[in-house]
């Protein structure tokens, strides 16, 4: 999918490099800083103003839904939404590989969510054999991918640890629900992109990691450590990932979600225990994993993580259409 500085569609995390991952934070940077001024803004609302986007979320969303309308606002792209199916032709039986395909007839660029794993890879690759192939972006699917939150945590990440090295050498805490969370699943894989960096998994026995993810962590040679102890990772680490627990799977997977949740979670007086520098992160929505008395530590960058997935997927959508050189060429030019 990436050779060089091209990409065209977004599907799975496995599919980035570590010079891709450095390119488009660099290229988010420099997004946030021409849309500073109202030239700016003009100019990249006049990048891709005669291209058409689909926003197919058949999925509940609302950060994920509005991070890429905003993100192509911004870019200049007119859009159309499907959110709910039943406003579709799929309540007369359409299949939904025909839906999409639809789509392609009247959009230049398809953006998905979907409770099905691998639905947005099966679609690119039905697109890529037809005489319409448009760029598919993964907005989510199942309970495996989630590519763009892992690059936006990816660049919050980055900017937290700008002054300290970067990503490299870091201990990073996953929390929660780790085996339906596609967040975390998605990170988990990114990181293994960057040096030295060891991964703790701190969940319930029942929602712990996937094997294929520690299988994949032991392939490739990251450290890495199992426990259901979150007391004693938050003194360690220099970066915890809480996520929610996914109930929303309960009864597909057979499984229940009636755990002692406060074990799994994030008070006031626990800040304590966290390093002065360490970055608390949170890919929303939340519940009761972390308290609202937490939000205006300045260790805490999930507010900061909502923003940052906006400008990474102005980035993404820029590079799709290649127009990374011309975004760095003006900002030289004008700055």
């Amino acid at each position: 999918m990436i050779n060089n500085r091209k990409i065209f569609h977004c599907l799975t995390a496995q599919q980035f490099n570590r010079p891709f991952l450095e390119e488009i934070c660099d290229l988010a940077d420099v997004i946030r800083k021409v849309a500073n001024s109202k030239a700016g803004m003009e100019f990249l609302s006049s990048l891709l103003n005669h291209k058409r986007a689909m926003l197919y979320f058949v999925q509940p969303s609302t950060r994920t839904f509005l991070s890429f309308y905003s993100a192509c606002q911004i870019l200049g792209i007119k859009c159309a939404e499907v959110r709910d199916p039943r406003t579709s032709s799929e309540v007369k039986g359409e299949s939904e590989e025909d839906t999409v395909r639809t789509f392609s007839s009247y959009f230049d660029l398809i953006i998905m969510r979907h409770f099905k794993a691998n639905f947005a890879e099966k679609i690119a690759h039905m697109l890529d054999n037809t005489n319409r192939t448009v760029p598919v972006i993964n907005a989510g699917s199942g309970k495996d991918q989630h590519p763009t939150q892992a690059l936006l945590d990816v660049y919050t990440l980055r900017r937290s640890f700008q002054h300290r090295g970067g990503i490299d050498g870091k201990k990073i805490a996953f929390v929660g629900d780790l085996l339906r969370g596609r967040t975390n699943r998605s990170l988990a894989l990114l990181l293994t992109l960057f040096d030295g960096v060891k991964q703790y998994f701190v969940a319930p026995p029942q929602f712990q990691i996937g094997e294929d993810i520690l299988r994949y962590l032991e392939k490739v040679g990251v450290e890495y450590e199992v426990t259901y102890d979150l007391k004693q990772v938050l003194s360690q680490v220099d970066a915890i990932y809480m996520t929610r627990i996914q109930d929303e799977w309960d009864a597909e997977d057979g499984t229940t979600s009636e755990i002692d949740i406060e074990k799994y979670s994030i008070k006031k007086e626990d800040m304590s225990l966290l390093k002065p520098d360490a970055v608390l992160m949170h890919p929303l929505p939340r519940r009761q994993e972390i308290s609202p008395e937490i939000d205006n530590d300045p260790r805490a960058v999930y507010w900061r993580q909502v923003r940052n997935g906006m400008w990474i997927r102005v980035a993404l959508i820029a590079m799709i259409f290649k127009l990374d050189l011309y975004i760095h060429d003006y900002h030289i030019r004008s700055y």
